[in-house]
């Protein structure tokens, strides 16, 4: 399984109904600036909390995880798969990737 899916499929899943949840491991501090409609903000050095919820949550919603540019989301799907949750993939780019290709409408810092 890919590591990364890019936010034009992010989007085009989102749109077909496919079961996703998003969620945004930046900082608080960040996602007061922006952040996409309906992710889940869980800071990435909070992730070891939610391990137990978010292996229940990736038995029926695939785990998309986001944050700024894309290296602290491909970090944590790296630590999700070693605990075993392998349905979860990084949002290439982030956070600005998708202000820039799918909603200007989100700020960029």
């Amino acid at each position: 399984m890919q590591f990364e899916i890019h936010p034009n499929e992010v989007k085009a899943q989102l749109e077909a109904g496919a079961a996703i949840k998003l969620i945004d491991v930046r900082e608080l501090k960040e996602h007061q600036i922006c952040s996409i409609a309906g992710a889940e903000l869980i800071p990435m050095n909070t992730v070891p909390q939610h391990l137990s919820r978010l292996e229940d949550e990736a038995e029926d919603s695939q785990l998309v995880v986001f944050c700024h540019h894309g290296m602290r989301s491909l970090n944590v799907v790296a630590w999700l798969r070693e605990k075993g949750v392998t349905n979860c993939v990084s949002m290439s780019g982030g956070i600005d990737a998708w202000s820039l290709l799918i909603d200007a409408t989100v700020p960029r810092y």
